[in-house]
């Protein structure tokens, strides 16, 4: 008698991207603790991670000063995947995009910035992030990975950087704390 076994086709490992900012509730401790939850995503290893910094908010919202880092993982979740489990990230952290102001502040703010060479313009999915190349609070971090990371249809971190010079952007001394750091989500993923 012969058998049929089903294959089921395993997504390949690809490097991404992600990018990391809050500007509300102890946003250094928010970040951190963003990081130790990518640390967790299923099918992904946390394989770097940027020093933190202090960046002025784009898009002319009046709020306090954001702070971001960048992530480097190698994952096996398709985009569409990741970015789902991004937003529950951000959501068990408090974040309800449906009661922000575009380019308003942020209890956290994930983004999928990079997935391995992939390019999207799908409305709900677009990769690389499309305002990669136009922010310092992206650029610095990934330079400090790799000045001559290449990002897929726009070009070598290193030289987008000299585009946004004018931008604010202060690294964050390591051990930097919160006011009154406490624990702020946990997260289900």
């Amino acid at each position: 008698m012969a058998y049929r076994t089903r294959h089921s086709a395993v997504h390949p490992t690809v490097i991404a991207w992600v990018g990391i900012g809050s500007n509300l509730d102890l946003p250094v401790t928010r970040v951190r603790q963003a990081l130790d939850a990518l640390a967790t995503l299923p099918e992904s290893t946390l394989l770097w991670q940027s020093h933190l910094y202090q960046s002025a908010p784009v898009g002319g919202v009046v709020q306090p000063a954001f702070v971001n880092a960048v992530a480097r993982l190698r994952t096996r979740l398709k985009p569409r995947d990741l970015l789902a489990r991004l937003h529950a990230l951000e959501a068990a952290a408090g974040r309800r995009r449906a009661d922000e102001i575009y380019w308003g502040p942020r209890v956290l703010d994930l983004d999928l910035l990079i997935y391995g060479n992939r390019r999207s313009t799908a409305p709900d999915l677009v990769l690389p992030h499309p305002r990669l190349r136009e922010r310092a609070f992206v650029l610095t971090p990934l330079a400090e990975f790799d000045p001559g990371l290449v990002i897929p249809g726009c070009g070598r971190i290193a030289d987008l950087l000299s585009a946004v010079a004018g931008q604010s952007i202060t690294r964050i001394p390591d051990g930097t704390r919160d006011p009154s750091p406490r624990a702020l989500f946990s997260a289900q993923i």
